[in-house]
């Protein structure tokens, strides 16, 4: 009879260690924004969004805030905003308030933001940057608007903070679903999102399985857009 030797099973062994090693966590994300349009070419967005999870036992953040957009030129928006984000459930970690700026450019079925992100936390003086591409890609499936997305968003951080952020290539968000109309005024995402935190500083890699939600109260339009989150 054959005998498998314990080597033979050591490349399964490996390939096996990044799953064993990383959590996992089901999680179900929430945003609302509402489009007010305050000029020909200037408009706010007011953000709402909430995060639940399995292992922080309920909602564990939640993010409040407000963004200006400014239409540079058709398929072009800038962007500066604030949001205020709270930790809560088994999340320990202090509030923090963020500052953002950003340049949206839309061309047919792409779409493309790129943002920097200052993080303002209480246990430090430092500003910790964060610099977020994402890429949308929108395949239209019928007359009435509904249409197939997939986006990838990635998360470098170039500094680090004696309040906990290290400097790198810290996270990835891929996101697949479905956008429609809900009547005239609102828009909605719903669809799978998949984030995975890289195991850094002696944490372990994190994969988040969540439901993603996002619905968009749009008070007037501009032609542009707008990616949120």
């Amino acid at each position: 009879m054959y005998r498998a030797s314990p080597l033979a099973v050591l490349p399964l062994l490996l390939a096996a260690a990044p799953a064993w090693a990383q959590q996992q966590d089901t999680q179900a994300w929430e945003q609302l924004n509402v489009v007010v349009p305050i000029a020909p070419k200037l408009r706010v967005t007011l953000e709402e969004i909430a995060r639940t999870s399995d292992r922080q036992d309920g909602i564990y953040t939640t993010e409040f805030g407000a963004l200006l957009g400014w239409q540079l030129a058709k398929g072009v928006e800038l962007g500066f905003g604030y949001r205020h984000v709270g930790f809560h459930s088994r999340n320990l970690a202090p509030d923090e308030d963020r500052l953002r700026q950003q340049i949206v450019v839309t061309s047919g079925r792409f779409a493309g933001r790129l943002r920097l992100d200052e993080r303002f936390n209480p246990d430090g003086s430092e500003i910790g940057f964060r610099i977020r591409p994402l890429l949308r890609y929108n395949l239209p499936l019928g007359p009435k608007r509904l249409a197939l997305f997939v986006s990838h968003e990635s998360f470098f951080l170039p500094n680090s903070t004696t309040w906990g952020q290290r400097a790198g290539y810290e996270r990835m968000r891929n996101i697949v679903g479905l956008a429609f109309p809900i009547g005239k005024a609102v828009t909605a995402d719903v669809g799978y999102l998949n984030q995975y935190r890289l195991a850094r500083g002696g944490a372990r890699a994190q994969m988040d399985n969540a439901l993603n939600l996002q619905l968009t109260l749009n008070l007037g339009t501009l032609g542009v857009a707008g990616l949120h989150d």
